[in-house]
């Protein structure tokens, strides 16, 4: 099977190299814009691509003829996408439709990758059948780009997932677990809130999840994500349990506190009742997803 995936550089783009480059029935071609970040040069070819360029999409379908292109490639910091709206737009959607039509030429199927923020955050834990109504751009832009999937003629599916977490080799952004670590560690007073929950993911969960969908071509929507829902203050408290941490620097906050530019869903998290029933997906529990991350940053 010949595999192409988008955003190779992201977190998640990484995970999918590591976890695809060692299977031997891939055929990988990893694609990000620029050069490609990855220690890691064997098992896979690399190229440069923009996805927001509809020409340079179309003309690297064409020529490597993927069987499945699993698309990571997003703007995903929610404040920056309510700022930076043409940008978002841009790369959340546009380059969407620009992977339609290459899938349409090439008979190619999509995996996309969505999000819990497509909802309002009022009756979470969400189904794949709930309806949508996202707060922020950020949302509105990924229900779009559903929407466009929804709409095609294409084989596709929608990977929807939450809160990801884990270890990028080149540690650009840091991921939740770490900076709660981080901060507890140095008796940071840290503001966190108590009412929003949520499904975090690990990255290699949810890498797991679209590898699964992309080998049985899965049709539809999926909800990936970890299994254990909690709120932010209890992922920061469970992460100070797992590492006898004291906690009196933390102070509960609500969301209305924060004077965030994009409103945030409260409460969300997935039923991941038919990942585990359509593609066997299982994910790790919290406490598991800490000991691999912190076992990455040994290393």
């Amino acid at each position: 099977m010949k595999i192409m995936v988008t955003g190779s550089n992201g977190l998640l783009g990484q995970k999918l190299i590591h976890q695809l480059s060692k299977q031997n029935e891939v055929n990988l071609l990893a694609t990000a814009r620029g050069a490609n970040r990855l220690r890691m040069q064997e098992g896979y070819t690399y190229a440069s691509l923009d996805v927001s360029h509809a020409q340079e999409v179309m003309d690297l379908c064409l020529s490597w003829k993927p069987d499945v292109i699993i698309h990571t490639a997003a703007m995903t910091q929610v404040d920056d996408c309510e700022d930076q709206q043409e940008a978002c737009w841009k790369l959340n959607v546009e380059a969407v439709d620009h992977l339609i039509k290459a899938c349409a030429a090439t008979q190619a199927h999509l995996v996309h990758l969505s999000t819990d923020f497509i909802f309002d955050g009022a009756a979470g834990p969400y189904d794949e059948s709930a309806a949508a109504n996202p707060l922020s751009f950020y949302g509105k832009s990924k229900l779009a780009a559903e929407k466009l999937l929804l709409e095609s003629s294409i084989s596709y599916s929608i990977i929807r997932t939450v809160l990801v977490y884990g270890v990028a080799e080149d540690m650009s952004r840091s991921n939740i677990v770490l900076w709660a670590k981080g901060a507890l560690e140095k008796g940071q007073p840290l503001r966190i809130v108590s009412d929003q929950f949520r499904t975090p993911t690990l990255a290699e969960d949810l890498a797991q999840g679209c590898i699964l969908a992309a080998m049985k071509r899965a049709q539809g929507i999926y909800n990936i994500s970890g299994k254990d829902q909690m709120s932010v203050i209890e992922l920061v408290k469970r992460v100070a349990r797992y590492f006898d941490l004291p906690t009196d620097q933390i102070t509960e906050v609500t969301t209305d506190t924060l004077n965030q530019r994009a409103r945030r869903p409260l409460v969300t998290g997935f039923i991941l009742n038919k990942a585990r029933r359509d593609l066997d997906y299982e994910p790790h529990t919290f406490e598991e997803g800490i000991a691999l991350v912190m076992s990455q940053t040994a290393q």
